[in-house]
């Protein structure tokens, strides 16, 4: 019974020598309340309700505009043994399995191969989902970034990083930073919601730590008054992922390559100077070392201090996965982004687009070629030279 008072207790979230007496001084619009926080679920609510709107009535003609497109997909035949076999115990079944598969069956083992594969790519988001999801993030990162950077140029602590801790605690809370703050902690509830329906990417598990770790500190730093330096770090990370949003969708659409390239070493660029740079440097550097000056430690600066190194770790996280596909952008290598373009348990299959079946040493050599000349027109193929030997050897043999 008396846990809930003790979470409350001033040497927790107040510095040495001030009270929650000390706070009342200010009006209870001008303080943060932990109240205040109740309206992050509807705020969350109402952006998933708007992102539906949004992936369904805006997204589409701008995939249509810049030029989006699903793949051709070939259906596998039906099987309701191996159909069985692929929801209920593997996707990616082993060479035992297959085995076990062909004389259960009665198929070839490539044309298990190839039913597996089709079977795995029907499971494999669209093109037009996935651009609606960048699209969403962009704008609104756009737009949280233009409005804090709006209700921030013009204040001291946005040229000063000491005058965040100017008069700290008892500072008073502008109405614009509020509502800064609150849509901001709304839009990552809304994705915390979503994340187990959206395209799930390599980097799932950093992604959930990354949205409770924001939302966490969003949070405490709202009812720790930390407000001030909390706008500072909202802008920073806002605008590296409006690049990084543009970028991926324009690499969605067609007849972008040169631009999304541009964009894409542009987000480096900005990703690794401010995330690697100006995030540890001016922004951890202000709350670990310059607040200091102004009081001495308290529970409240060693939790919201490990809540930023939490944020720093996965930034260098990130800014390895960045680094490795700038180096094979720069051996022209690049073909997909390392963190999120493709289904963590897809992303190396399927190199080549099968396009023989049970039929195939039916289709005549013409038919062969043709496709063979759209695979390279898609650009979906990696050993193009090695697949049209091996055809052309099949298409002898079937002769």
């Amino acid at each position: 019974m008396d846990l809930l008072p003790d979470v409350w207790r001033e040497d927790l979230w107040l510095p040495p020598g001030v009270t929650w007496r000390d706070m009342e001084q200010l009006a209870d619009s001008e303080r943060p309340l932990p109240q205040d926080l109740l309206i992050a679920l509807p705020l969350g609510l109402g952006f998933v309700v708007l992102r539906y709107v949004f992936e369904r009535s805006l997204a589409p003609p701008m995939g249509r505009c810049l030029g989006v497109k699903n793949r051709l997909q070939v259906s596998p035949v039906p099987s309701q043994k191996l159909e069985l076999f692929y929801t209920q115990k593997s996707r990616q079944p082993t060479q035992t399995d297959i085995v076990s598969l062909m004389s259960l069956c009665g198929k070839t083992q490539r044309q298990i191969e190839i039913w597996f594969r089709r079977r795995r790519n029907q499971d494999r988001p669209c093109q037009t989902k996935k651009f609606s999801e960048a699209a969403w993030r962009f704008f609104f990162y756009l737009t949280s970034f233009m409005a804090g950077l709006a209700c921030l140029i013009d204040r001291p602590w946005f040229w000063d990083r000491r005058e965040c801790w100017e008069q700290y605690p008892k500072q008073p809370m502008e109405r614009a930073h509020y509502w800064y703050y609150m849509l901001e902690l709304g839009f990552y509830v809304s994705l915390l919601l979503r994340i187990t329906v959206d395209i799930k990417r390599k980097d799932f598990k950093e992604q959930v730590i990354h949205h409770l770790a924001t939302i966490f500190l969003l949070s405490f730093s709202y009812c720790a008054n930390y407000i001030r330096i909390g706008t500072l770090v909202m802008l920073l990370h806002d605008f590296s992922d409006i690049l990084l949003e543009l970028a991926k969708m324009l690499n969605y659409g067609s007849g972008w390559r040169r631009t999304c390239s541009n964009l894409f070493i542009a987000f480096s660029v900005v990703f690794l100077v401010t995330r690697l740079v100006i995030f540890p440097s001016k922004i951890i550097h202000t709350t670990l070392v310059l607040s200091m000056e102004k009081f001495d430690p308290f529970f409240a600066y060693y939790f919201f201090n490990i809540l930023l190194l939490v944020l720093q770790a996965l930034h260098i996280f990130w800014a390895i996965l960045i680094l490795r596909m700038v180096y094979k952008f720069m051996r022209g290598k690049l073909e997909k982004d390392d963190r999120s373009d493709e289904e963590s348990d897809t992303e190396d299959e399927d190199k080549s687009v099968d396009q023989e079946g049970e039929c195939c040493w039916e289709k005549s050599k013409d038919t062969l070629n043709s496709k063979l000349s759209m695979l390279t027109n898609n650009c979906v193929v990696n050993n193009l030279t090695n697949h049209r030997t091996s055809v052309s050897g099949r298409m002898r043999k079937a002769q």
